[in-house]
């Protein structure tokens, strides 16, 4: 059995920056054990793969170290790493069998010849391929393909075997056999392994601890269990499975309101404070209108098989329903969850900032572009003079160029256009999470700010869009 108790990857404040500016990692800190199933989740461009190229050698840190049982390995290269590492994309040699992949590192090293076939041999037990050593690897499936990849890794008895979307190419079913049978492996060999997914079934099915990622950060690390039951933003809540995310404050000790209804729930916070409740749709149970909690109008049901999907309109929220028992599009229910179903998480202030500048002529603007914002206002106790300059209370000039105007305004107060030339910035959607009654939109920008945007209306991923910011919605402070 492996020593759990022994660190053998540690990752202290790891940032990650490309030529162009691009910050693919950020303050990246995760301490791995010797024989965990350690796994990278997050959608397309998180940074999981760039973390694990950074493990493996392939990249190096901006900032930050990489310890492997203790010392650092920062600089070195990948083959002097006891790291092998398995691609989406197999990488198998199409002029060889599948005995000559699996022992090409071997011979490399110049390994002795009795040596490789006994350890060929072994690898391919373990990956259920005995009697395919000379096969030619046109003649074998997808998944076969893989398994060879994955037996030429271990061959080299890696102290870690990392593994980049694995089974990406492979299809549904393949994909559901080969997760258990990668399991299975890690129980048997002991080793280390870490594995980049996309996919929440697979993170779940497999791994001994989870790595959220978004935008370069860790979300939060835990058990899949953990992760599941116990997210700790709205993102998570929203990539981990499927869940039903609404605004709301707590009314009382241990009562919180959201979705139109005062719920009781078990998490201690705070009188008054706006939270993010956080509810499964298989933890919703159906009653009458007048035993619900709070009642709403069914408007779909897809059947998917194993449950049925129904969506149900309360008020202005949208709720989500998984339940065995089918119902009729059109009818009245009522809606109620147990409190220790109720997940509670204090809101998180989403509250846009970004810098303004002076110009020369007294004006405020922001990406090159006019705010038409009074500055005597903004700089209190002070006048214009006739010249335009703007005089503080001691009755000096203000240098435009030594001051700062912080601006703050709320998601809810910037309104997204497909109009890219009207809005005060243009960027594109990199991130939404459904909240009940509106969508929370994460618009990445060319000038490297991001901002977060409150709409009611549904957005594609990726669209461009232009950011309209009132400036009556605007607050201000002066940075000197």
């Amino acid at each position: 059995m492996p020593n759990n108790s022994e660190n053998i990857i540690e990752l202290k404040n790891v940032f990650k920056t490309f030529k162009d500016g691009f910050s693919a990692v950020s303050d990246f800190s995760l301490t791995v054990k010797r024989g965990e199933f350690v796994t990278f989740l997050g959608p397309s461009g998180c940074g999981k793969t760039t973390t694990l190229r950074m493990i493996a050698g392939f990249d190096l840190p901006s900032s930050g170290e990489i310890l492997l049982n203790g010392k650092s390995i920062t600089d070195l290269p990948p083959h002097k790493r006891p790291i092998n590492t398995v691609f989406q994309r197999y990488a198998l040699f199409p002029h060889m069998n599948v005995f000559d992949n699996i022992a090409f590192g071997l011979k490399q090293k110049k390994t002795d010849k009795n040596l490789i076939e006994k350890k060929v041999k072994k690898v391919l037990d373990l990956v259920d391929l005995e009697g395919f050593e000379n096969r030619s690897i046109s003649t074998l499936s997808g998944g076969q393909q893989q398994r060879v990849a994955i037996a030429r890794a271990l061959v080299n008895e890696p102290e870690i075997l990392l593994l980049d979307e694995p089974l990406g190419a492979l299809d549904l079913k393949m994909r559901k056999e080969m997760q258990l049978e990668l399991k299975a492996m890690h129980d048997e060999l002991g080793i280390t392994f870490i594995y980049v997914t996309h996919d929440q079934e697979e993170a779940l099915t497999m791994s001994d601890k989870i790595v959220v990622m978004s935008e370069g950060k860790i979300q939060q690390i835990g058990t899949p269990e953990d992760i599941y039951n116990e997210p700790k933003n709205a993102f998570v809540a929203d990539f981990i499975g499927d869940s039903n995310i609404f605004n709301g404050i707590m009314t009382d000790k241990l009562r919180a309101r959201f979705c139109g209804g005062t719920f009781d729930c078990v998490d201690d916070i705070e009188v008054g404070t706006h939270i993010t409740a956080v509810v499964r749709p298989e933890d919703v149970i159906i009653t009458t209108p007048a035993d619900g909690t709070i009642t709403g109008k069914i408007t779909s049901i897809i059947f998917k098989g194993i449950h049925y999907e129904i969506t149900v309109e309360s008020g202005k929220n949208e709720i989500v329903i998984q339940t065995l028992h089918s119902a009729q599009v059109g009818d009245y229910i009522g809606m109620k969850v147990e409190p220790d179903n109720i997940h509670i998480m204090i809101a998180e202030d989403h509250t846009n900032i970004f810098a303004a500048d002076l110009n020369k002529d007294f004006e405020l603007e922001y990406n090159g572009k006019p705010l038409d914002a009074n500055i005597t206002e903004i700089f209190k106790n002070s006048s214009r003079a006739a010249d335009g300059a703007v005089i503080d209370s001691h009755g000096d000039v203000i240098d435009p160029k030594r001051v700062k105007i912080m601006v703050y305004i709320q998601p809810q107060d910037i309104q997204l256009t497909d109009d890219r030339e009207q809005g005060l910035v243009e960027g594109y959607i990199s991130d939404l999470i459904y909240k009940g009654d509106h969508y929370s939109y994460v618009i990445k920008t060319d000038i490297g700010q991001d901002f977060v945007v409150d709409d009611e209306y549904l957005w594609n991923m990726d669209d461009h869009v232009g950011l309209i910011m009132p400036v009556e919605k605007m607050k201000f402070k002066v940075k000197k």
